[in-house]
């Protein structure tokens, strides 16, 4: 072996020698740091866990209906000559809507309640000309035959005439009018709608199961996006005799008070149901709890004392949990936590037991039990 090749093993030996005292020294190091200061702390938000009354209920999807609510049309053919209604007004029952050109048929009616006057005054004649054998039981029964036909005349033109004019069949709300002055109109042309508001029917299904929680009379409470945090209060007007074999729920028809109006045919509401007595329990935010395939857990605040400047030493406990229902932000604990129990709300995903905590409540994770949409 040569000088030089001596010389370099000499220096790859030094070199790698001192790769490894420095790892040693750095590894020493480290552990002496996690050593006197432990693991770093994390910053969390906590709640004390307590108890809540939980209303069981039932929760559906339904649409709102009008009481009455109808496409005004007319009945028969004609050209408008009068329309005295204004768009989106509150009117009466028999209020007149619209009205069709009708002169023609008014002189027929003239002409009718003419030729039934003679026809009476003929029977008023022949009657008298009876009781004296001027005239034969058959003649007098042939002018009653022809007064009567008379008057059927006169009632059914008279008749035809009311169909031109259009009234409100019911008390109720009007909507855009479809129709002008001087347009020809056939029979079932759309003038407006006119809907009655108030109360107002929401219909929603139920599965069959549950059936026997609900009976007429019941009351129910709805929501709707269009007003958050407003409801509105009514009771079960009907429920359907049949079950829909396809879906196997059955219809349920609520009649709710709607004073001001604010809640229109064709919305959607969520419809709450009481149902039962009200339970009591241990009530956390859905965010407190962690989801595992081995179990669902949280995190509990614990205190180790106080440091050497006299604050308070936390740390992090997991404890398993076994969770109920939910409503809205909440989620019920029915084992694993107990009432005053400090409990991590978020922040607990670097968390394991032990780790140092650093509360911050600032910012609360969301815990209602109807939570509305919030403006940005």
């Amino acid at each position: 072996m040569t000088k030089r090749m001596i010389i370099m093993l000499v220096l790859v030996g030094v070199v790698f020698g001192g790769i490894f005292a420095f790892q040693a020294f750095k590894g020493a190091m480290m552990k002496k740091f996690m050593s006197s200061k432990g693991f770093p702390p994390q910053t969390v938000s906590t709640m004390k866990a307590g108890y809540q009354d939980w209303q069981p209920q039932l929760e559906a999807v339904g649409s709102l209906r009008a009481v009455n609510g109808v496409d005004v049309s007319p009945q028969v053919e004609g050209i408008v000559t009068a329309i005295p209604f204004e768009q989106g007004e509150e009117v009466k029952s028999g209020t007149v809507l619209l009205q069709l050109y009708a002169d023609d048929d008014i002189a027929r009616l003239n002409a009718l309640k003419a030729a039934a006057e003679l026809a009476k005054t003929t029977f008023e004649r022949d009657k008298i000309q009876l009781e004296i054998k001027g005239v034969s039981q058959q003649t007098l029964d042939t002018d009653a035959a022809n007064l009567k036909q008379a008057n059927a005349n006169v009632a059914e033109q008279q008749a035809l005439i009311d169909k031109k004019t259009i009234r409100a069949p019911f008390d109720g709300r009007l909507g855009i009018r479809a129709v002008n002055l001087g347009q020809y109109l056939t029979a079932g042309t759309p003038i407006t709608t006119l809907q009655s508001l108030d109360p107002i029917y929401v219909d929603f299904s139920i599965p069959q199961k549950q059936l026997g929680e609900v009976e007429v009379g019941q009351e129910v409470t709805a929501r709707t996006d269009t007003f958050p945090g407003e409801t509105f209060v009514g009771k079960i007007a009907v429920i359907n005799p049949e079950i829909d074999t396809t879906t196997l729920n059955v219809k349920v028809r609520a009649r709710l008070d709607n004073p001001h109006h604010k809640l229109l045919p064709g919305m959607y509401a969520t419809v709450d149901i009481a149902t039962g007595s009200p339970q009591r329990y241990i009530t956390l935010p859905q965010t407190a709890i962690t989801y595992n395939p081995y179990g669902d857990i949280a995190y509990l605040v614990e205190s180790q004392g106080t440091d050497e400047k006299g604050q308070p030493k936390l740390s992090a406990r997991q404890v398993f949990v076994t969770t109920g229902a939910k409503r809205g932000d909440q989620i019920a604990v029915t084992k694993g936590i107990n009432e005053g129990d400090t409990v991590v709300t978020s922040g607990q995903i670097k968390l394991r037991n032990g780790t140092p905590l650093l509360i911050n409540n600032a910012i609360q994770p969301g815990f209602e039990p109807n939570p509305q949409p919030q403006d940005q």
